[in-house]
């Protein structure tokens, strides 16, 4: 016998699916350049200084995480991530001050794209054109803020190691291997619907009021 699928939401997980691609796209350009403009190359010539999808896509992370997180979550929940972009900090000008900035670019990208989102969403109110753009901008602005938790290996851990003395910045990196089962763990005690959830929800509305 047959097991019944909600074709529903597997045409949900699948528009998340397709709208979280140019969202982590986006996220890791916008390290790659920063990257980029403050001295490191490694990202240009390893093909990451681009918008194409194909240089930033992962199965596990793209695709497989983003797939469990949505079925363990009943279709409430959809969060993925990309290849992390290659950064040689000794490269970098100033790598205490850059390391910050890289971080930040990533986050603020998304908070970019996603105003622009919800700002052309007024020019298509109540159409499919409105709603995709409407979903494209919840997806960046929950990338973003998710990404700022100061949980290595994700974004605000290198906000945080910048600001940091040396020594503590690295003891507190070294928590990185650790950091899916932390995140995990988290996600286990509802993290996303105590801090994410309300900050991003928060962003939206002052987005939306501009």
């Amino acid at each position: 016998m047959m097991p019944n699928f909600d074709l529903s939401l597997i045409a949900v997980f699948l528009q998340q699916l397709i709208l979280l691609i140019p969202a982590v796209s986006v996220h890791e350009y916008a390290h790659a350049l920063a990257a980029d403009i403050l001295g490191d190359t490694t990202s240009r010539y390893a093909g990451r200084l681009t918008l194409n999808p194909a240089a930033h896509i992962d199965p596990m992370w793209t695709i497989l995480l983003p797939l469990v997180l949505f079925v363990s979550t009943g279709g409430m929940f959809v969060f993925g991530s990309a290849k992390p972009v290659p950064i040689d900090y000794s490269r970098l000008r100033n790598p205490k001050r850059d390391i910050i900035w890289i971080g930040i670019a990533g986050p603020l990208a998304n908070f970019c794209l996603a105003f622009v989102c919800f700002l052309l969403v007024k020019f298509f109110p109540g159409g499919l054109a409105g709603s995709l753009l409407a979903t494209l901008g919840g997806i960046n602005v929950f990338l973003g803020v998710f990404n700022l938790l100061p949980v290595p290996p994700l974004d605000g851990s290198r906000v945080v190691a910048g600001i940091l003395p040396e020594s503590l910045s690295a003891a507190y990196l070294k928590l990185e291997p650790y950091g899916m089962v932390i995140l995990v763990a988290l996600l286990w005690f509802n993290v996303v619907n105590m801090f994410v959830l309300p900050l991003a929800s928060a962003i939206i509305r002052l987005f939306l009021s501009i």
